[in-house]
C-alpha cells in the first residue's frame, strides 16, 4: 500500500514541476518590463502562437499568450533586440496580424497606439 501511495505522489510531483502559475493569477497591472515578461513567460496559458518567421521586415519575432482564447499578451522582438509587451489583444487582431501580407506594417496601422505597451 505505501508503495503505491509513494508513486501516486511521485507522478503528481513530477506531473506539476516546470509548470507556472496560470494565467488566470497574472497581476492586472505589471511595474516594469522584466516582471510582465517574466511572469507571463513563466505562465500556463490557454494557448501560445508564434508568428511565422518573414512577415516583417523588422519585427524579429512575436508571440501571442491567451488565456481566455477571447484576448491575451502580444510580445514582440524588433530587429534591433528589442522587446516589447501590449496586452489585452483581441485573437482576431492577432490572427489579422499573424497572416498580414506584412505584419510590421499592420502592427504600425492596427496596433501600436491602440492597445497598451506594458509597463506604461
Amino acid at each position: 500500500m505505501k508503495q503505491i501511495f509513494f508513486a501516486i505522489a511521485f507522478c503528481l510531483l513530477f506531473s506539476f514541476a516546470g509548470q507556472g502559475q496560470s494565467c488566470n493569477d497574472l497581476p492586472d497591472k505589471f511595474y516594469s518590463y522584466s516582471q510582465a515578461i517574466n511572469a507571463i513567460q513563466d505562465a500556463t496559458f490557454k494557448s501560445t502562437d508564434k508568428l511565422p518567421y518573414g512577415k516583417s521586415s523588422w519585427i524579429a519575432s512575436a508571440t501571442y499568450y491567451t488565456c481566455d482564447g477571447y484576448t491575451g499578451y502580444l510580445v514582440y522582438t524588433t530587429d534591433k533586440g528589442k522587446e516589447y509587451v501590449h496586452e489585452k489583444i483581441p485573437a482576431r487582431v492577432w490572427t489579422e496580424f499573424k497572416t498580414a501580407s506584412s505584419s510590421g506594417s499592420y502592427y504600425v496601422q492596427n496596433i501600436k497606439g491602440r492597445y497598451r505597451l506594458v509597463p506604461e
